[in-house]
């Protein structure tokens, strides 16, 4: 089938292109087959920080190209007309991308409620992705990327680099061999100093020249254009991502899943507050604390916006990542065995053992970034699954989504991950996902 097929009209049209249709799931698309020497073609949908960085990693390999790019913001769309060199197939609507032929694949790095339709619709296409964490803006939409995806059976990596990243498989070992003995207790973090008037204070004006406001909103509810609304400092409104826990903890807990080899709670509950950074007109809290029951452990995940020390032992001189000052680990998890603690991150590990039980032991690393889209293009082409394919990504964004739930709710409730179902609360559950505006309420 012909891939404009998949780009419908339906009775809300726009001045620019037709509002499309999320279609049957019979529907089927062209799939070029690769040849040894062909580069694998991939549009990239999002050309702001993200999309660069990850774009310009990916871009290393000479066995692919940037075929066709799309922002709306015309500042990042220009920017990568130039690195990525597709001047003649540059978008401000990405259905129009999805409706080039000689596609195999597209990097999605939208603002986190622009995942789920781009991502729904490229599967549909039949095109592989890279979707940058977490999978939706909420449970439902991720619920329906996984959906789309199992049918299309297209490579999906998430954006949760740390799967690529060696040390986390070395601590897996560890702590699965009992060499750091019982672990049952694990902490996650993620600690900023915003305080105490984050963003500042900005008055509603007139977006940008050649920005589509009201595009930009897509399915979320619609307000003013504000700066503090737009590209970059968007993650401080609920209404286009999870805050924090759905940025920095979705590589943490994900990665937690890896070493403990559990991937869902049984239980989770939550507190904390907006309690002083309110000038900028965020909604995320200055203080979310959520506790998760898993079998045979429990996992704390803190967050501040008022302290960017963060917590946990460190060795002198090494320089963590997102640190401010010479002492800060702003960003972090730490396994609590009987035997030691280690504390990690995305840059290493360090092990302080408990009294003579263990020796002490290190492990540095660089940035996983490269490797991560590498593994994702060589997927691409062998068809096996990334190391961190849908299954693996839409499980630790639902850690994420299940603790704003529970703040949102101020409900401790179960967690059936065979059904994907809260029980017994019903408050909860409505919070699994959100009335999308119209016409993007199609999934």
């Amino acid at each position: 089938m012909k891939r404009r097929i998949f780009i419908q009209k339906t009775a809300v049209a726009s001045a620019a292109l037709s509002v499309p249709s999320i279609l049957p799931a019979t529907t089927t698309s062209y799939k070029r087959i690769l040849g040894a020497n062909d580069r694998v073609q991939v549009g990239l949908i999002g050309c702001g920080g993200r999309g660069t960085f990850v774009g310009k990693a990916m871009q290393e390999m000479n066995n692919m190209q940037f075929s066709a790019i799309c922002d709306l913001y015309p500042k990042h769309l220009d920017r990568a007309k130039e690195w990525t060199g597709s001047k003649d197939n540059a978008y401000k609507d990405f259905r129009h991308l999805l409706d080039q032929k000689g596609l195999d694949a597209v990097l999605i790095a939208t603002p986190d409620h622009w995942h789920a339709i781009p991502a729904v619709m490229a599967c549909q296409a039949g095109l592989d992705m890279y979707l940058e964490k977490p999978l939706g803006h909420n449970i439902r939409e991720g619920q329906a990327i996984l959906k789309a995806s199992r049918e299309a059976n297209n490579v999906v990596q998430t954006g949760t680099q740390h799967r690529s990243a060696p040390h986390w498989e070395v601590i897996r070992e560890i702590v699965q061999s009992g060499k750091l003995g019982a672990v049952r207790y694990v902490r996650v973090w993620n600690c900023q100093n915003t305080y105490p008037s984050g963003l500042g204070k900005v008055a509603d004006s007139k977006p940008p020249e050649g920005v589509d406001w009201d595009f930009y909103l897509g399915p979320a509810p619609y307000v003013p254009f504000n700066k503090n609304r737009f590209v970059g400092t968007y993650r401080w409104f609920l209404d286009y991502c999870g805050g924090i826990i759905t940025d920095y903890a979705a590589h943490r807990l994900d990665s937690m899943h890896q070493v403990m080899g559990q991937d869902a709670p049984l239980t989770v509950s939550a507190t904390g507050n907006l309690y002083d950074i309110v000038e900028d007109g965020g909604d995320i809290p200055d203080v979310l604390q959520v506790t998760y029951e898993y079998p045979g452990f429990v996992v704390s995940y803190e967050s501040l916006r008022n302290n960017a020390h963060g917590s946990g032992g460190r060795i002198p001189g090494r320089k963590y990542y997102n640190a401010k000052g010479d002492t800060d680990r702003p960003n972090g998890l730490a396994f609590y065995g009987s035997n030691g603690t280690l504390f990690a991150d995305r840059i290493g590990f360090e092990i302080y053992p408990e009294g003579d039980k263990m020796e002490r032991q290190e492990m540095s690393v660089g940035d996983s970034t490269p490797d991560h889209t590498k593994n994702f293009i060589d997927c691409v082409r062998s068809r096996k699954k990334p190391v961190a394919d849908i299954e693996i990504g839409h499980k630790g964004s639902n850690a994420c989504h299940l603790g704003n739930i529970a703040f949102k709710s101020g409900l401790k409730f179960k967690w059936d991950s065979e059904k994907e179902e809260i029980i017994d609360a019903p408050e909860a559950t409505k919070l699994m996902g959100r009335k999308a505006r119209k016409p993007w309420d199609m999934i």
